[in-house]
């Protein structure tokens, strides 16, 4: 794929959910890169991640689900590409805040002495209250009975209020009990924090020290800040104060003005606290903290052009999310009832999606939208234009929300299970579709399944997701015939071979581990009959991110003392032997071998 280039770029995401006042992490740190016009599946059992790993990306989590960390820059020419009016107001609005920037940049000087200030100040702070280790305890104490607290309120929803009275009775008594004792930690916790603080206070020796070693330092930032900035910072600031408002030069006046002040804010932090914003990771983390960056090309007396970064983990403004969702990265989904308004017709339903997004007339969407009902094998487009999804068969919904999602023509189009609720005759008609359109419009296909025939058939790189974090990646027929981890395998094996007769379908055993809870090692150890030492985490090179673990196999280990096996140990022999997966023979060709493959599934 390297004569490819990049579309989606997505490091080190990790996507929460709040969920009854705990934390659950869907995604673990998931590294991924996807080309232009390619082919890629997400695949893994339920519950692996991989809707919500694709939601993270269209801006579809749910309210609870948040982006904890993480980056997914979204390469797109024509969004990226930005030209803003330069009129009257932006011509004052720059200057101001160029000669903002200026005076700010003046604190650089004494970003060293600041730090120390502030480091004094937070000594005093943790002084007068408790250390890090007594408020984990606490802390640890409270989280513990809440969330027991959290279980009891819920069993206690499902008991029947005319036959369960006597356990509705003890579970109520049972949680006003824990929250008598919640409430005691809590007071427990409040009293002492008041005698660290008084403590401190009462600590005169500690405070004249503290006096007179503030006074020092801000009489030392005093002498620092006073000092003239350089032309050469100058210019940095002139252009820093035109991407500025660049960046939020698309927005109307109110809220323009509203993320200018909150920019200026973080900039002075940022300066004050000696970030270089020469550096451009910095720099666009400082944009983050009100919107993504748009960074200056060049400009003519009438307009300001720039590029932009976009950054789809840091779009904070549900509005931005217009100019992407549905336009650049479209979703069809699994079952089309759903996804489809029951109560307008089909045609409204492509025709307002497109009026939406590209600016025309009526006249002009009715002629894209029954376009693209054909193109989708809706027969009698015309006649079926003003019926109500009711009126369609299963297979024809989901080639309408095929039509809905490709009305924009989407630079990456989301295909989460569309084939689930279809028999095998649809499915095929449908993966086939997904296909051919991909050659017309050359958008690049997400795939989100479980099914691994459809697999074969639609990837050309595939993903293998499990408890949130990618466990092996590898393009598809190095997935089939040269897998590297056991949840891969197992997978592989769980498929009904046609090749044997009466051969038990092989079952992974166990369950998948809580998301609640931190994950050391490989998350599938606990399911692995096989699974070594380093596989748990107990070992010193353990790696937490799975996929990379194709090169480790590879490579091979030279030794197998203590269960450090490599890539042709007997270990990787007993696996492929125990899985009993069956593999075409040597003799036929490659082309024949992927026939094959997809024909057995």
């Amino acid at each position: 794929m390297e004569d490819k280039k990049v579309l989606l770029s997505i490091k080190d995401l990790q996507v929460k959910f709040r969920v009854r006042g705990r934390i659950l992490t869907a995604i673990r740190g998931v590294t991924l890169d996807i080309y232009e016009n390619e082919s890629i599946a997400i695949v893994g059992e339920s519950g692996a991640g991989k809707s919500v790993f694709t939601k993270a990306f269209a801006g579809m989590l749910d309210s609870n689900g948040f982006i904890d960390q993480g980056d997914i820059i979204f390469n797109d020419a024509e969004l990226s590409d930005t030209v803003v009016p330069l009129n009257s107001y932006a011509k004052k609005t720059i200057a101001s805040t160029w000669e903002k920037l200026n005076e700010y940049s003046k604190l650089e000087y004494g970003s060293e002495v600041f730090l120390k200030m502030k480091a004094l100040e937070q000594e005093k702070e943790e002084k007068m209250t408790l250390s890090e280790e007594e408020r984990e305890k606490a802390d640890a104490e409270i989280k513990e009975l809440v969330i027991k607290r959290t279980e009891l309120f819920n069993y206690k929803q499902t008991l029947d209020t005319s036959k369960e009275k006597a356990k509705i009775k003890e579970t109520s008594a049972e949680i006003s009990r824990l929250d008598g004792e919640i409430k005691a930690l809590q007071k427990a916790k409040e009293e002492k924090i008041k005698a660290h603080k008084q403590a401190a206070m009462n600590d005169t020796a500690y405070n004249q020290a503290y006096d007179a070693k503030m006074a020092e330092y801000k009489k030392e930032y005093a002498g620092l800040t006073a000092k003239e900035i350089t032309d050469e910072t100058r210019k940095r600031n002139e252009i820093l104060a035109k991407e500025i408002y660049l960046s939020v030069g698309r927005y109307k006046l109110r809220k323009k003005v509203r993320m200018i002040k909150k920019l200026h804010e973080a900039f002075k932090a940022a300066m004050e606290r000696g970030v270089d914003l020469n550096d451009e990771q910095k720099r666009n983390g400082v944009f983050d903290q009100a919107t993504f960056r748009v960074r200056y090309l060049d400009e003519t007396p009438e307009q300001l052009h720039g590029t932009c970064i976009i950054n789809l983990a840091k779009i904070q403004d549900p509005n931005d999310w217009g100019q992407i969702r549905g336009k650049k990265i479209a979703t069809v989904f699994q079952d089309p009832m759903t996804s489809l308004n029951p109560i307008i017709t089909i045609g409204k339903q492509i025709t307002s999606v497109i009026m939406k997004h590209q600016d025309v007339s009526e006249v002009e969407a009715r002629a894209q939208a029954l376009e693209l009902m054909e193109k989708v094998g809706i027969p009698n487009a015309e006649q079926r234009f003003d019926d109500y999804p009711f009126q369609y068969s299963g297979g024809m919904r989901q080639r309408i929300v095929i039509a809905i999602a490709l009305s924009c023509r989407p630079k990456i189009l989301i295909c989460d299970e569309p084939t689930t609720a279809l028999d095998v005759t649809i499915q095929a008609q449908i993966l086939k579709l997904i296909k051919d359109l991909q050659k017309e419009y050359n958008y690049t296909i997400v795939f989100i399944t479980h099914d691994l025939g459809v697999v074969a058939n639609i990837a050309d790189r595939v993903a293998v997701l499990y408890a949130g974090q990618i466990i092996e990646f590898a393009n598809v027929e190095e997935l089939f015939y040269d897998p590297r981890h056991p949840y891969t395998w197992a997978l592989l094996s769980s498929l009904p071979q046609l090749a044997e007769r009466n051969t038990k379908l092989f079952s992974i055993t166990g369950t998948p581990p809580s998301l609640y809870n931190k994950i050391i090692g490989d998350p599938f150890a606990p399911r692995n009959q096989y699974c070594l030492k380093i596989d748990t985490g107990r070992a010193a090179d353990v790696q937490s991110n799975g996929y990379p673990l194709r090169q480790n196999l590879a490579a091979g280990s030279e030794s197998t003392k203590d269960g450090e096996a490599g890539g042709n140990s007997e270990y990787s022999r007993k696996i492929i032997k125990s899985i009993q997966l069956v593999k075409p023979r040597g003799s036929r060709s490659k082309s024949r071998r992927k026939q094959s493959l997809h024909e057995g599934f």
